[in-house]
């Protein structure tokens, strides 16, 4: 499945939810899906600086594609970060860095967060893309 078609994905699963109240419930579940962090994994290096909770990213290459993994401390913030890898992981260095996330907005996420989650929002875009670049 191409980077855009999981992007289209979500906004179709978004657009199912009538009420933010819905859609920041299926952002929990999200997040509650991602798999386990290993604790080793949560240095400074890997916490994504500019959000308002902590939030740590792994990204590893296997010499084709991205893989990603995250965590954070807030169920928010781990089922945003959940929602952004979904999309990255499994992709080339080259598509990731490429990609503008627009599903983002055209679900409207940015504009129900507050400037503090917003501004961590655009962090970890910027901090996937860094990643990505690497391996370009």
């Amino acid at each position: 499945m191409s980077i855009e078609s999981k992007a289209i994905e979500i906004v179709d699963d978004f657009s199912l939810f009538s009420d933010w109240n819905d859609k920041y419930e299926h952002i929990f579940e999200l997040g509650k899906s991602l798999p386990p962090f290993k604790d080793a994994l949560k240095t400074e290096d890997r916490l994504i600086k500019g959000c308002q909770s902590k939030v740590w990213l792994n990204a590893e290459f296997d010499g084709e594609k991205m893989n990603y993994s995250a965590d954070s401390d807030a169920l928010i913030t781990k089922g945003i970060v959940a929602l952004i890898i979904n999309v990255v992981n499994e992709e080339r260095p080259s598509d990731v860095v490429k990609y503008e996330f627009g599903f983002i907005d055209k679900i409207g996420l940015r504009e129900h967060l507050s400037m503090t989650r917003s501004n961590g929002l655009v962090s970890m875009v910027n901090q996937i893309k860094q990643q990505a670049l690497q391996y370009i």
